[in-house]
C-alpha cells in the first residue's frame, strides 16, 4: 500500500510539473506571437505610408515599399532612410543613370556607374552598405555621421532628414491617403 501511495504521489508531482511547464511555455509563446503580430502590423503601416508617399512623388520605387521596410529591419536601420537618400540623390528614382536602378548615387563618379539588377536589388545593396560600411566600420550613428563620408555636399544629411520627416508625417498631412474608418 505504501508503495502504491508513493508512486501515486510521484505521478501527481510529475504531472503538476509538466502542466506548470506547459502553461509557462504557452504564455511565453503567446507573448512572442502577440509581439510578432504587433511588429507585422507596424511594418504593414510603414509599407502603406511609404508606398503612398512614393506614389504621390511619382516614384518608380513605390512598388518596392515592402523591400525598403524589410531591408531596414534586416539591417537595423531607420525604415525611412534609404528611401530618403533616394529622394536627395535622384528625386526618388526619377533621375538616374540609364538602365542602372541606382537611385542613391552609389558608386556613381562621372562615367563610372554601379548598376543594380532591380530596385529591390539596389535597396538591399544600399541597406547592407549603409549598415556595414558606414555604421559598423566607421561608427556612424545617424544621418549626419553617415553623410560626412557618403556625400560631398555639406547639406546632404539635412536634406535626407527633411525627406525622412516628410515620409513620417505623410499620412498625417494627407488624411485622404489614410485608411477609411467604417463601423
Amino acid at each position: 500500500m505504501k508503495l502504491k501511495l508513493f508512486i501515486f504521489i510521484i505521478l501527481i508531482f510529475i504531472f503538476s510539473k509538466t502542466q506548470a511547464y506547459a502553461f509557462e511555455n504557452s504564455s511565453k509563446s503567446s507573448a512572442f506571437f502577440a509581439s510578432e503580430v504587433k511588429k507585422n502590423e507596424a511594418n504593414d503601416e510603414k509599407i502603406r505610408i511609404l508606398k503612398s508617399f512614393l506614389e504621390a512623388n511619382n516614384s518608380p520605387l513605390s512598388s518596392s515599399a515592402k523591400t525598403f521596410v524589410d531591408e531596414a529591419e534586416r539591417y537595423d536601420i531607420d525604415w525611412r532612410m534609404i528611401a530618403a537618400i533616394s529622394g536627395v540623390e535622384s528625386s526618388f528614382g526619377l533621375a538616374i543613370p540609364a538602365n542602372s536602378y541606382n537611385a542613391w548615387g552609389w558608386g556613381v563618379y562621372g562615367d563610372n556607374v554601379i548598376r543594380f539588377a532591380s530596385w529591390d536589388d539596389g535597396i538591399a545593396t544600399i541597406s547592407q552598405g549603409i549598415r556595414e560600411r558606414y555604421m559598423n566600420q566607421r561608427g556612424a550613428r545617424n544621418t549626419y555621421e553617415i553623410g560626412a563620408t557618403y556625400a560631398s555636399s555639406p547639406t546632404w544629411a539635412q536634406r535626407v532628414e527633411f525627406y525622412m520627416e516628410k515620409i513620417e508625417n505623410y499620412i498625417a498631412l494627407n488624411p485622404s491617403d489614410g485608411l477609411s474608418i467604417s463601423l
